[in-house]
Formats: structure tokens, C-alpha cells, sequence
């Protein structure tokens, strides 16, 4: 039998799945929009819904997507332990392309309910990064491990980048490319979401051809516990360890979801924003997480501990939102980003940092599973309140929730956080990139 190094490099399909399930995430950012605004030729409401009706459905639609991730992912985790890595990444992939083009579908048909099959399908399958990082977890061992999972961490960065970007660009039909090329006129509303369904295809086939089977061990008595989503955060609000950090998670989670789901459709209705625009926002936005991540984190890590970071950059981020009601014109949103992204970055990487190191020994799998429980879930409620909060498109109601959240999540940290079962100084591995911790496994 061949040892684990003698194995292909599985690195390049797993690292593929996990940038189309970012691109999955962050490609409706911009695309959204046009299906409920008035005068948007991809319009899929009925003429007689008022704006807040659309954004209800819109929140609603939105919800869908974690709420099938947090109870899908960690059951893919399970079966892939039963039945191996590669089937169910392979399953799951297909299973994606194939929720992409029912959402396609339901565009062109104006049909609601295939809209919301088509996302349910998308998160029951997009459950399938918790089953990329085992498979690199099988493969990695002290020396490599740190680089597999920066890979990783790579793609979640590129899949938010791009994503927005060709979903603004791929929806926009006779557009000028910076000068160097029109789109096609056949560009519609569907056009991102076949496109990333064919990457999905062509990864399936990596993977079928590329990616050997990680897993050394399988477990074919192995029993599939479906509940395990819920037991997860059961568990983790009842730890003393976990407590606290998971509750500022979640509130963090919370309101950047009311943030996210509520601001392609602000941009195009006070500012005037059309797809590509709102794409291109959202992809500088992911673009400046990224280079905080990277370049900004590792330094404060070397002077500050992650709680000690959490204790500002939950309140630095809600500063950094609520600068958003002063904007009044294009240029002054784009000025905000760097400042909004520098605190995001702290926050979501610290806040990663801090929920690994607070597990038992031994435990930080498990920690990180129960935490992306939280992230997921945290999700749905804000989602749907998005659309029941907001009078108007131009309501700054969702911006008030989101910093009001973000803003609790610091108050609840500073009033409730204590330093007791974290060290004092962090391991090497504190700020590893936050793919690693993600997702259950």
C-alpha cells in the first residue's frame, strides 16, 4: 500500500471546490437585486408586490441557503467518513451544479418556488467544504499542514473576490469591458449561475480523475447521526469555554448577514448602482479582507493576543458600518472600505483564533465544527428579518441592526469574556488561516 506521500496531490480539486462554493455564496451578492427591483428586466416578483414584499422574499431566500448548510455539513462530514472523501465531494459537487441550474431555471420561468429548490439543493451540497479540509486533513501532516490549509484559506479569499465580480459582470448584457469588449447581448440575470454550474462539472471531473481517496480508514458501520447541527450548538452555548465567544459569533454573524443580504439592493436603489457596479464593490471589498488577512493580521498578532483584538475590533467594525449612513455620494462608499475591511479582517480571524484555543486539547475539531454551527445558523434569523425591518429600498433600518449586533457582540465580550482557559500567549498555529476552522469535519 502506498504511503500518504506517495499519493497524487489532491490540493488542486480540493482547492477548486472550495473556491466554486465561495463563488456560490458571493455570486448572488450582485444578481439579487435585480430580481426584485422595479424596472429590472429580470424581474421575477409579480407587478403587484410592493418593494418591501420583494425584500421579504429576498430574505427569505437568502436564509435558505445556510439553513441547509448547517444541517447538511456536518452529515457530508459523517458520510464521508463511512464512505470515503472522494464519493461524496463528487456527489456533493454535482449536487451543486445541479441546485445552479434549477436557480437558473427559476429565473427564466419567473418562478419563485424553483428559485428557493435551487438554493436548497446549493446548501445541502455546499456542505462539501467540511469534506475538503478532511481530505487535506488526511493528507497533511506538521510540516505541510500549515501551507495545505493557507491554500485553502486562498481559495475562500479568490471565491469572494471573483465571485460578486462575475456575478456583476456575467448578469450586465451590453456592457462595455473597460473599453476592450462588450458583453454579449445573451448576458442575463442566468448567465452567472450556468457559468459556475459547468465549473461545478468540470470539478466533478477532477475530482473523479485527480483526487485520490484521502481517507486511510474507512468507517462503513459508521452511524449517521442527523441531528449533529443541532446538538453542536447545544453543546457549545452550554461550554463554559465556548460560551462567550460563540454568542459574540453569533451576533457578529448576525449582522454582518443583515449587512450583506440588505446592501447590493441599497446600493442600486439610493445610489444608483447597476450589477457590474454592485459586483465590483463587493469584489474590492473581498479584495481588501483579503490583504487585512494577510498583511495586517499576522502583525497584530505579534503585539496583541486574539481577546485582547476582539476587545476593539468588534466596535471598530460597527464604527466602520455605521460610517455608511454618512455616505451620500459614490465616491465617499468606496472610501469607506478599507476601514470596514480592517476591522472584518481582525474580527473574523481573531474571532476564529480565540474559539480554537479556548477547546480542551485535543479538541479544536470539534470546537470549530460547533462554531461554524453558529455561523450558519446565526444567518437564517437575520435573513428573514432583513425584508420585515426595511419600509423602503432606501431604508438605513437593516444598517442600524447590523451595527447595533456587531456592537453587542463587543459589549458582550468585553462584559463577559475571561481569559481563563486560553494561554497567555498563543501557539504558533493561533492565527492560521481561518479555512481551517470553518466548517465541521
Amino acid at each position: 500500500m502506498p504511503s500518504r506521500d506517495d499519493h497524487p496531490n489532491p490540493i488542486f480539486p480540493v482547492f477548486l471546490t472550495v473556491f466554486i462554493d465561495l463563488i456560490g455564496f458571493s455570486i448572488l451578492i450582485p444578481v439579487f437585486p435585480l430580481l426584485i427591483n422595479p424596472g429590472s428586466p429580470f424581474k421575477i416578483t409579480p407587478d403587484g408586490w410592493t418593494p418591501r414584499e420583494g425584500l421579504i422574499m429576498l430574505g427569505f431566500l437568502q436564509a435558505v441557503y445556510p439553513l441547509c448548510t448547517f444541517v447538511a455539513a456536518p452529515i457530508l462530514g459523517q458520510l464521508s467518513d463511512r464512505f470515503g472523501r472522494r464519493p461524496v465531494l463528487a456527489f456533493s459537487i454535482f449536487g451543486t451544479a445541479i441546485g445552479y441550474a434549477v436557480f437558473a431555471m427559476g429565473i427564466s420561468a419567473k418562478l419563485i418556488p424553483l428559485l428557493f429548490i435551487g438554493r436548497a439543493i446549493d446548501g445541502i451540497t455546499g456542505g462539501n467544504i467540511a469534506v475538503a479540509q478532511a481530505a487535506i486533513g488526511d493528507i497533511s501532516n506538521d510540516t505541510n499542514r500549515a501551507k495545505n490549509f493557507g491554500m485553502l484559506g486562498a481559495a475562500f479569499g479568490l471565491g469572494f473576490i471573483i465571485g460578486p465580480y462575475i456575478g456583476g459582470r456575467l448578469s450586465a448584457p451590453g456592457r462595455s469591458f473597460y473599453g476592450l469588449f462588450t458583453t454579449p447581448s445573451w448576458f442575463s440575470a442566468t448567465t452567472p449561475f450556468w457559468f459556475a454550474g459547468g465549473l461545478c462539472l468540470f470539478n466533478v471531473g477532477l475530482v473523479l480523475v485527480r483526487l485520490p481517496e484521502t481517507i486511510k480508514h474507512k468507517d462503513p458501520d459508521k452511524r449517521i447521526q442527523l441531528a449533529t447541527a443541532v446538538d453542536n450548538v447545544v453543546k457549545g452555548f452550554k461550554s463554559d469555554r465556548l460560551r462567550v465567544p460563540l454568542v459574540s459569533s453569533f451576533l457578529f454573524n448576525g449582522g454582518f448577514t443583515f449587512f450583506t443580504t440588505f446592501f447590493g439592493v441599497y446600493l442600486a436603489r439610493k445610489f444608483g448602482f447597476t450589477q457590474d457596479n454592485t459586483g465590483d464593490y463587493f469584489a474590492l471589498v473581498g479584495l481588501f479582507i483579503a490583504i487585512a488577512q494577510a498583511l495586517v493580521v499576522p502583525r497584530v498578532a505579534r503585539i496583541k493576543l486574539d481577546f485582547e483584538v476582539l476587545r476593539f475590533a468588534y466596535f471598530g467594525l460597527a464604527v466602520a458600518m455605521a460610517c455608511y449612513f454618512l455616505a451620500g455620494q459614490k465616491w465617499q462608499l468606496y472610501a469607506i472600505i478599507p476601514l470596514f475591511t480592517l476591522f472584518n479582517g481582525l474580527a473574523m480571524a481573531n474571532q476564529t483564533s480565540l474559539i480554537s484555543r479556548s477547546a480542551l486539547p485535543g479538541r479544536q475539531g470539534e470546537a470549530m465544527g460547533i462554531s461554524s454551527s453558529v455561523m450558519n445558523i446565526a444567518q437564517v434569523p437575520a435573513s428573514i428579518l432583513v425584508g420585515f425591518i426595511t419600509g423602503s429600498f432606501t431604508s438605513n433600518t437593516p444598517l442600524v441592526v447590523a451595527c447595533t449586533c456587531i456592537a453587542a457582540a463587543g459589549l458582550v465580550f468585553v462584559w463577559r469574556f475571561r481569559a481563563t482557559y486560553v494561554a497567555a500567549s498563543p501557539p504558533a498555529s493561533a492565527h492560521a488561516p481561518v479555512v481551517e476552522c470553518d466548517h465541521l469535519q
